[in-house]
């Protein structure tokens, strides 16, 4: 449950971000791509996925429990294989050397009791010490000040619900950092919709089982700002692996600029009128939100702001004109197997509601 090494990043999205459309800073939330030194930082973060950079209170307590596995195997590890090479050097045939049989030892009680206290030992410590860091994660007492945010997993895409802010938004998840003066965590309660998803950020915290009808809770506190990355960890379809997590920790003032901008009505803009009657006139609306429209469907992710996300597809894809344009009209060419259906509207309809989508910050 708790034991990796980290993941490698599993697409481009993440650098491609950076240099697309024409090298300018994509379309992203203002409370993310504040300044230039924030910036930086959130391309440095996104090269990690590793639990050996913890940044939260229950990735830090892993970090630890793994440190001390990996000094008891190498501990191992390095007994076994000393004690192989001693044998393999100073038993090795030499010349004129008669053959014999080494003496045998039988009912040795030293030996036996070597091989049977210490690995129950080992298994006891590595027990205590897992049951410890599992009790102190759970059982943590949950501030009043705690952010709530329910998480529902899609076939292949995430949900994240902000009930007492109002505020539904899609694959990218913001939370406030959380100072450890001034603890401000975020507790996740999550379901599936559809099949098993795990959610896995390991510079935040272990991992947790998104299962339909069943609740799930989690809390994570990230200590800095920046983009946290992670990986849905269990198999749930053919595009299990572009199911992609994006955490952004946001100071507490980014934080609160990001949900008024989240909490606003999209934006009408007069130029882009004839791609919302698109739109409206198709079966977009049927599984799609955008508020102050027609659009109340909840099957698919809620649009509202689309393009204040840095990511399509569920941070499989940067977000730009172009990749809109292409997954509308095909969602596979950039996920095979997603639920969407392919849309096919004519090239102009199909400009026209490109075009509206990305008004909509």
């Amino acid at each position: 449950m708790f034991f990796s090494l980290g993941l490698p990043v599993a697409n481009a999205a993440d650098s491609a971000v950076l240099c697309s459309r024409g090298g300018d800073i994509p379309s992203a939330s203002p409370a993310i791509l504040h300044s230039a030194p924030r910036l930086l930082s959130l391309v440095l973060d996104q090269s990690s996925t590793s639990i050996f950079a913890p940044q939260g209170t229950p990735a830090r307590s892993i970090f630890g429990l793994s440190i001390l596995v990996l000094g008891i195997c190498t501990v191992i590890f390095l007994t076994v294989a000393g004690l192989l090479l001693y044998t393999l050097v100073r038993f090795r045939h030499r010349r004129g050397f008669t053959q014999r049989e080494p003496a045998q030892i039988y009912g040795s009680t030293q030996i036996e009791l070597s091989w049977t206290v210490i690995p129950i030992l080992i298994v006891v410590t590595l027990f205590l010490a897992t049951a410890r860091v599992i009790f102190v994660t759970e059982t943590a007492a949950k501030p009043s000040n705690a952010l709530e945010v329910i998480i529902i997993g899609h076939q292949y895409w995430w949900e994240y619900r902000y009930p007492k802010l109002g505020v539904v938004t899609a694959n990218e998840l913001h939370i406030p950092v959380s100072d450890p003066a001034h603890p401000i965590p975020t507790y996740l309660t999550m379901s599936s919709a559809d099949t098993d998803h795990s959610f896995w950020v390991p510079r935040l915290a272990g991992k947790m089982d998104v299962i339909p009808n069943k609740v799930n809770t989690m809390w994570i506190d990230p200590y800095k700002p920046g983009l946290y990355l992670g990986q849905c960890a269990q198999y749930c379809g053919t595009q299990h692996a572009k199911m992609l997590i994006r955490v952004y920790a946001d100071s507490p003032t980014d934080f609160a600029a990001w949900v008024a901008l989240q909490q606003q009505i999209a934006a009408q803009n007069a130029e882009a009128a004839k791609g919302r009657a698109v739109f409206e006139a198709n079966a977009c609306v049927n599984c799609h939100t955008i508020s102050g429209t027609a659009g109340k469907g909840t099957f698919g992710p809620n649009l509202s702001h689309l393009a204040s996300r840095s990511t399509i597809a569920s941070g499989a894809v940067p977000n730009n004109a172009q990749n809109l344009r292409a997954f509308i009209d095909d969602p596979a060419h950039f996920k095979p197997g997603a639920l969407m259906p392919a849309m096919r509207l004519n090239s102009r309809d199909l400009d026209a509601v490109t075009n509206y989508l990305m008004t909509l910050h």
